[in-house]
């Protein structure tokens, strides 16, 4: 379903949800304008149908003692849809990437990790990053400090694009 068939109503309920979704649906009915009950079914349809992926806790990595973030570049042997298939399943598996994408260019993949110490993020490196099938080479970057973390989509950008094309 393309965000053409999304009401206004509907993108304020996404963009409130984005920036808070713990609030309840009696909040969230108040803050766009309709209703407890038809509020409430919007999100479900929202659910359903695939806008809305899930709810999740904005958790401090640091606070939780994982004081190491990197960013690893990692080039393959092979780009064959298979082989980046079985590449996308095993960053699935290890717990330290939190997450995997697929670039183009230079790097086929971009995997964020997160781990409690350098040492620990240096064997999950030697043994098994670089060590898996496929891979031909890892480029490494430690995280510093971070200056945005903003998940989602930026809704006012949207609203722009749509009251134009209107």
């Amino acid at each position: 379903m393309p965000t053409t068939r999304l009401d206004p109503i509907d993108r304020k309920i996404l963009a409130e949800l984005q920036a808070d979704g713990r609030m309840t649906n009696v909040e969230l009915a108040k803050r766009v304008g309709i209703s407890a009950p038809p509020c409430l079914r919007r999100v479900r349809t929202l659910e359903e149908t695939g806008y809305i992926k899930g709810y999740h806790a904005d958790v401090d990595a640091r606070e939780l003692g994982f004081e190491v973030q990197v960013f690893a570049m990692v080039g393959l042997q092979s780009q064959a849809e298979a082989d980046l298939s079985i590449f996308e399943e095993r960053c699935r598996s290890w717990p330290l990437v939190r997450e995997c994408h697929m670039l183009n260019g230079e790097v086929d993949f971009i995997l964020k990790c997160a781990a409690p110490d350098l040492s620990t993020f240096q064997r999950f490196l030697t043994e098994q990053l670089t060590a898996a099938e496929n891979v031909a080479s890892v480029k490494t970057s430690l995280v510093i400090r971070g200056a945005k973390d903003e998940p989602g989509v930026p809704f006012d950008i949207l609203e722009e694009r749509l009251s134009k094309s209107a």
